[in-house]
């Protein structure tokens, strides 16, 4: 397990930033606002809507939830990956399926028992949110986590 750390927490701060760029430009075309309220939006999962008034100190822990969240799921497939035969078939089908899955984890499990509640759950807004997990975290990771384990043989 202390092998594989080093690489994990790069590939995981690595789609933790994919992720949140993408977020920031959705976020910005979408609205026209500072993407950086994003990070308030994380904080209020912990903190509620305090989060909304609070000042540089939110931005902080918005940034923090974030990476820790994208680091869990990173460890988490680098942990499964060897596990799961499955996994090691096919990149493009495993990155699909694990932003899916990350989508699916966060909007049925994380996000209704935060302080959040629930995510706004429109088709586009479904889409939009899948694909950018997608496209940022699952493709990306499948294909590290290949790279990293065939390395080891």
């Amino acid at each position: 397990m202390k092998k594989i750390l080093l690489p994990a927490l790069k590939a995981g701060m690595l789609v933790g930033t994919l992720d949140i760029l993408a977020a920031f430009l959705h976020y910005y075309l979408a609205t026209g606002k500072n993407p950086l309220f994003i990070f308030r939006y994380i904080a209020s999962a912990l903190l509620g809507p305090a989060a909304f008034s609070g000042g540089t100190e939110m931005y902080i822990a918005g940034f923090l939830l974030h990476y820790l969240v994208a680091l869990s799921f990173t460890l988490f497939f680098f942990w499964l990956y060897p596990r799961l035969a499955v996994l090691r078939k096919n990149p493009v089908a495993t990155g699909i399926f694990y932003g899916l899955f990350i989508w699916s984890v966060m909007n049925i499990i994380i996000v209704p028992l935060s302080r959040i509640g629930r995510f706004p759950n429109t088709a586009s807004g479904i889409l939009i949110s899948a694909s950018i997990l997608i496209l940022a975290i699952g493709l990306p990771l499948a294909f590290i986590t290949r790279h990293y384990y065939r390395r080891q043989q």
